[in-house]
């Protein structure tokens, strides 16, 4: 896992061609944290809750290395 920190307005990219982008919009008093998320239309982006009421308990990490997921 990777692990950034941000200050509003910053925002890292995602991918060879930087095509997902996630910039940090703002960070209330009680810590919620707001982001944008750009992506090309044909990645769905979804928070974590919907995503498991899409795809059922089917939730699972992805390898983080590039030998498992050639494997996979």
């Amino acid at each position: 896992m990777l692990v950034l920190s941000r200050r509003p307005g910053e925002q890292i990219a995602i991918g060879e061609s930087g095509d997902i982008t996630v910039r940090v919009l703002g960070i209330t008093v009680d810590g919620k944290v707001r982001l944008g998320i750009v992506a090309p239309a044909e990645i769905p982006v979804h928070r974590q809750e919907i995503y498991r009421e899409i795809y059922g308990g089917n939730c699972r990490p992805l390898p983080s290395n590039s030998a498992a997921l050639q494997s996979a």
